[in-house]
């Protein structure tokens, strides 16, 4: 339940007992109930999904079609069909949608969109995005094609894929080549394994052509490589992750061989996502077209896997 722009949570639904005691423990007034159904009919303003991905199109719509709003961890749908079948459910139903695409709200990626707005590195032509993880993800289930949809390019890619494209304004993707890899190999067919590194170049409708990096359980000789860079006439702009940190990040303006600091650690932008769609959610209840970014986010991540 929302009260002004605060959040009261009035249940959970959490299978795992450890898990429940630790979600009671941070919200102490919230009742753990048994199914989605059950919680759906205590109508709540809004519900956070944080499931498998292969639940999250169906859940998704399920909660949009009881009038309830969505927040849903990425991705939204494996595939760009399912999350046109969530966009259209919150449509109907007129209910907000959000996925919980954090980076964009870290002050760096924030800042660096305000200055590629602003024109300050002028004509941009290229860009260089990288997620490596020196881990893999401990659940079994995301080594499952058929319940996540893919391996290291739905988990991190597609926040690389929503960075480049939010930061420009969402311009439509021309051509992709992609190639995937599983264990050092060249993966072929995306239905029976999932890959553990890719590489991909978007070309992109202005001409400017990004190249993309991600990997899970990359020798990287750190925890996690993340990067985004944006190469114009005039400049670049560059986001990083400091000594292979997952949270801490700089973004700098570089000309030439100088280089200005934007931005610097610490900066608590972990939860910004969720508190940004709660506020939405305190004015108003209905449907922000702005969602309808979210698919061309998932079209792109398809055309990666079919590697054209």
């Amino acid at each position: 339940m929302l009260a002004g722009s605060a959040i009261d949570a009035c249940a959970i639904v959490e299978p795992n007992p450890e898990m429940q005691k630790a979600a009671l423990k941070r919200t102490p007034q919230a009742e753990i109930v048994g199914s989605l159904e059950k919680l759906l009919a205590l109508s709540p303003d809004g519900i956070v999904i944080a499931t498998p991905s292969a639940l999250h199109a169906e859940q998704s719509i399920a909660a949009l079609e009881a009038g309830v709003a969505v927040f849903c961890q990425k991705p939204l749908g494996r595939n760009a069909g399912e999350v046109k079948a969530v966009l259209e459910a919150a449509r109907r139903n007129d209910r907000l949608l959000g996925v919980d695409l954090s980076y964009r709200f870290t002050a760096g990626m924030e800042q660096i969109r305000d200055l590629v707005r602003e024109n300050v590195i002028g004509k941009i032509y290229a860009a260089e995005l990288v997620f490596h993880n020196a881990y893999g993800p401990d659940k079994a289930w995301f080594y499952d094609p058929a319940q996540s949809g893919g391996g290291c390019v739905i988990d991190l890619g597609v926040h690389l894929v929503d960075l480049l494209l939010w930061t420009l304004d969402f311009p439509i993707a021309t051509n992709i080549y992609s190639q995937l890899f599983a264990q050092g190999e060249k993966l072929l067919n995306c239905l029976s394994k999932v890959e553990d590194y890719a590489v991909a170049t978007i070309e992109l409708e202005n001409g400017l052509a990004a190249r993309l990096a991600c990997s899970w359980r990359l020798h990287a000789g750190c925890d996690a490589v993340i990067s985004v860079t944006f190469q114009g006439t005039e400049g670049s702009l560059a986001f990083s992750n400091v000594n292979g940190s997952f949270y801490d990040f700089t973004a700098e303006l570089r000309r030439g061989t100088q280089s200005e600091v934007l931005t610097i650690p610490p900066d608590a932008w972990g939860g910004r996502a969720a508190v940004d769609w709660a506020n939405r959610l305190a004015v108003s209840n209905r449907f922000d077209p702005q969602a309808d970014e979210l698919l061309k986010v998932a079209e792109v991540l398809d055309r990666i896997y079919a590697g054209s």
